[in-house]
């Protein structure tokens, strides 16, 4: 039982990572109906400028961390105008394109300044975690667990409790229509493109004391949050975050019960059995077409 809590701890810190990333795939495509294959690469980017800023230059790691935010809210607004908005008008395969190769250039970009080597960037808290009872709570997991959680509980209260948030709902739901209302659809997609890059970021800067700094780390994290999206029913915000639990947990217990090599493809195994017996997802519902 001791070996199954710390398991289960363990997956839940991971997961939450996950569901971050997840999150902002949903917001993404709910707001443009656009996959954003680049969400990976926006943790690995924020994670890269946190070990330029804290490691490299030796900044306060509070303040490192509010100006690795900022350039990710930065690289979400150029996002948006450079691969989405000249394309907003397209069909969705040309826009899909787009996000893939900005998925590209970034990791191109970052080995091209940074180099291939892994990098380390300490923890956010000094010490390194503590016991309770039979459980081990590594500091790092519990920071990610918490700050997860307050985004969450923040998401909830901007859309629910917010007239910012209504009218991001709004825009997502029908475009046509938020305009005919007077909203402006263009600012609500940048927007939404900026809080999705904050919270790659940060699943990125969060994951990075736990996991190494590379430039695959981003595809990692994507595909696998990508996968939580499909298993909670793609579009859905609660589905997403319960996706990313979900495979945070399986992964981690698949590893240690199964195999340590095959850990990275119990997300996909679990994907593929979601696909074959319910591909709407956890939350998602069977839509009927006519021809």
């Amino acid at each position: 039982m001791d070996f199954f809590l710390q398991l289960l701890f363990a997956g839940i810190g991971i997961g939450a990572v996950y569901a971050l990333v997840a999150l902002g795939f949903v917001l993404i495509f709910r707001a443009t109906s656009v996959v954003n294959f680049a969400q990976g690469e926006f943790s690995m980017v924020a994670a890269y400028l946190m070990v330029v800023f804290a490691v490299d230059l030796g900044w306060p790691y509070w303040l490192a961390f509010l100006i690795a935010i900022a350039g990710m809210a930065l690289l979400g607004a150029v996002f948006n105008l450079t691969v989405y908005y000249p394309l907003r008008n397209r069909t969705y395969l040309p826009v899909l394109i787009s996000t893939i190769g900005a998925s590209i250039f970034l990791s191109n970009t970052v080995l091209a300044l940074y180099g291939p080597q892994p990098q380390v960037l300490p923890g956010w808290l000094d010490t390194p975690g503590f016991q309770v009872g039979p459980v081990y709570l590594d500091s790092q997991y519990l920071v990610v667990i918490a700050v997860t959680l307050a985004l969450v509980g923040f998401q909830y209260w901007l859309f629910e409790r917010t007239l910012l948030g209504k009218k991001l709902q709004a825009t997502s739901q029908d475009k046509e229509m938020a305009a005919l209302l007077g909203i402006p659809v263009a600012a609500m997609i940048m927007l939404t493109f900026v809080y999705s890059a904050v919270l790659g970021g940060v699943a990125g800067i969060l994951v990075a004391p736990i996991l190494f700094v590379s430039i695959q780390m981003g595809s990692t994290i994507a595909l696998k949050a990508f996968a939580a999206t499909i298993i909670g029913g793609f579009g859905d915000v609660a589905g997403a975050i319960l996706g990313g639990f979900a495979i945070g947990i399986i992964e981690t217990f698949g590893a240690a019960y199964i195999s340590v090599p095959f850990k990275d493809a119990f997300a996909f195994l679990v994907l593929i059995l979601f696909l074959a017996l319910r591909p709407q997802g956890i939350f998602g519902e069977r839509v009927a077409e006519k021809a």
